[in-house]
């Protein structure tokens, strides 16, 4: 049940865990989640479902060491059995119809932007992907987008990989020159909503994921709400998906950042946890 098959690091705190979950991977749809327990006393962690394969029935999960629950579910090795692994969770992302889309990701949100670009490119469907991150060190993915994109352009903040700038820079850039069916932005909370004024500008539809505001991932905790269009949804239950151009971002960074002094001490307490069993 659950086994870890595969575990491999994609960079200094970036972990792919390939998991067998048959039941799972045969119904899995891009953008929706699982809901993740190491072990039995250990937080529910909602984690975006980054690759299936039916054939082989198991399911990939990409994850960041974060916090206390990525540091125990980093404990794991090969072989050994998650606690719980649950889903698929939350509405597949709706792309039927799309002929042109262009898709951007940063950082580990492109975990959850691959298997987007991936089944947009399964249907036909033109792709443009723009990744970014801060340095070649945390590159991640790179050569699995080349592959489902028509077009990939990659960014970083120093230069060291890619072009030097923003994801922004790039978008604005192709959104002067042409135009999109659609945006899908998907990263850090902030890089969405650059992204969101950018295509604003632009006239350009634009989808976000808004997988990093998830808790318990049922709707149950209200730690995932956030005002779309001036009505509160649920990011695990009514989304993750949503018209970027609704989302109030400001007032889920604000409210987000309460958390930061609990998360912090409990990763403290973990790592002195980990490091005294170990």
């Amino acid at each position: 049940m659950n086994q870890i098959l595969q575990k491999e690091k994609l960079n200094e705190s970036v972990v792919k865990m390939v998991v067998s979950a048959p039941k799972i991977a045969r119904k899995a749809k891009a953008g929706q989640f699982v809901i993740v327990m190491s072990h039995e006393n250990s937080e529910r962690i909602p984690l975006t479902i980054a690759d299936a394969d039916k054939e082989m029935g198991t399911v990939t999960i990409i994850y960041q060491i974060v916090g206390a629950s990525t540091l125990l579910l980093d404990s794991l090795q090969v072989s050994d059995e998650l606690f719980a692994f649950t889903g698929p969770l939350g509405k597949p992302s709706e792309i039927e119809g799309l002929k042109k889309v262009c898709v951007v990701g940063g950082g580990v949100g492109c975990a959850i932007a691959y298997p987007m670009a991936k089944a947009l490119h399964a249907q036909g469907s033109e792709v443009c992907v723009i990744t970014g991150f801060r340095n070649k060190q945390l590159v991640i993915l790179e050569k699995e987008f080349q592959a489902v994109s028509d077009r990939f352009i990659l960014m970083s903040d120093d230069g060291s990989a890619g072009r030097k700038g923003l994801v922004t820079e790039a978008l604005d850039e192709l959104l002067e020159q042409e135009s999109f069916d659609e945006v899908i932005a998907i990263g850090p909370l902030p890089m969405m909503k650059y992204v969101c004024l950018c295509t604003k500008k632009h006239q350009t539809k634009t989808m976000v994921s808004m997988n990093p505001i998830m808790i318990d991932g049922t709707g149950m905790c209200g730690g995932c709400r956030l005002s779309v269009g001036g009505k509160m949804r649920f990011a695990c239950v009514d989304g993750p998906d949503f018209d970027g151009h609704e989302v109030d971002f400001d007032e889920v960074i604000n409210r987000l950042s309460a958390y930061h002094d609990f998360e912090r001490h409990a990763y403290e307490k973990t790592c002195h946890l980990l490091n005294r069993e170990g």
